[in-house]
Order: structure tokens, then sequence, then C-alpha cells
């Protein structure tokens, strides 16, 4: 009977030097990942304008909501506004006009006009937090201002039967030139 070879014994199998997996060999088998994800990540980027948000034309959701109250529309806006959603939905006693915007700084800001109750609307979009710290003055109506949820900014006004919102990170004077541009 032969002697049982130990794990310290000589007989015991190794890989040489050349057969094991050295960092190089790591550095290499990364560099074929990360390569390929480079490439489709710049195509996305530079020439799908993956960065770009999606915009939307928001003239049926403004339509929609014109056959039940006064509407007001941004007007004289440049390009660098972008419209990314729109909607127009029925409930807590009135019918809302939701549109999403992307200011030139690409901060976000959402209007919002409605046929429900200020009581009832304001809390809902601003927070219950919320709270009144001024007021903005265009050449055609007199705003609300309200410190909203952590990091917005609130423009509310109430006209008749409809309150209109301005909500958003979108910096204060922002939140103003958009307000003027409403008719």
């Amino acid at each position: 009977m032969e002697p049982a070879a130990t794990e310290t014994g000589p007989d015991r199998p190794r890989l040489t030097k050349r057969e094991g997996r050295s960092p190089r060999d790591m550095a290499l088998s990364l560099l074929v990942l990360i390569v390929p994800i480079a490439l489709l990540l710049t195509f996305y980027r530079v020439v799908l304008d993956g960065d770009k948000p999606m915009t939307v034309d928001p003239a049926a959701s403004f339509e929609s909501a014109a056959r039940e109250f006064t509407v007001l529309r941004p007007s004289g806006l440049g390009d660098d506004w972008r419209v990314t959603a729109a909607t127009v939905q029925r409930g807590n006693g009135g019918i809302t006009l939701r549109i999403g915007y992307v200011d030139p700084d690409d901060a976000p800001l959402q209007l919002v006009e409605s046929t429900t109750p200020a009581a009832t609307l304001v809390p809902a979009e601003v927070g219950k937090e919320g709270r009144r710290t001024g007021a903005y003055r265009t050449e055609q109506r007199t705003w609300m201002v309200y410190d909203a949820r952590p990091g917005e900014t609130a423009l509310v006004l109430t006209e008749g039967d409809r309150t209109v919102l301005i909500v958003g990170k979108a910096e204060q004077r922002s939140l103003e030139t958009f307000a003027a541009s409403l008719r």
C-alpha cells in the first residue's frame, strides 16, 4: 500500500505561474467589458440625444381643459422651455390640467390649473407644510409665493372658479418668468 499524499507533500498538483491568473489578466477582462459599455453610452448620449427630456405637444390637453374653464397658456417663452408632460384629470370636485415643463436651466416646473376648490388643491400641491412667504406681481395678476415641498417653490393664483399653480424646483426667477408669460 502506497502512502497517502498530504496537502503539503510533493505529490500535490500545482499551477505554474503562467497557468494562474494575474492582475494583468483581470485588467484585460475588465477592459473587454468597459470599452463596449463606454461606446454604447457615448452613442446614446451623442447620436440619440439620450440626455434631452422627451417633449410632448400640450395642445390637446389645453383644448380639453378649455372646454370646462378659462385656461391660461404661456406665450412668448423661448424654444429652450420644453413641455415634458400634459394631462387633464377629473376628480376632487373639479377638473385639473397639468403641464410639466423644463426651464432653460433644465429645472422642472409644473403648471396646474384646476376648478378644484383652492382649500383642497393648494395643500395637495404644495404640501401640508407649505406656507405663504410673499407675493409676486405681473402686469396682469398678483401671485402668492409659497415654500412648497423641500426644494420647491410655488406661485399660486386664485381667480373666480379656478386656481392656478406654478410649482417646481426651478429658481424663483424662472417661475416668475413663466407666470408673466401666462395669458
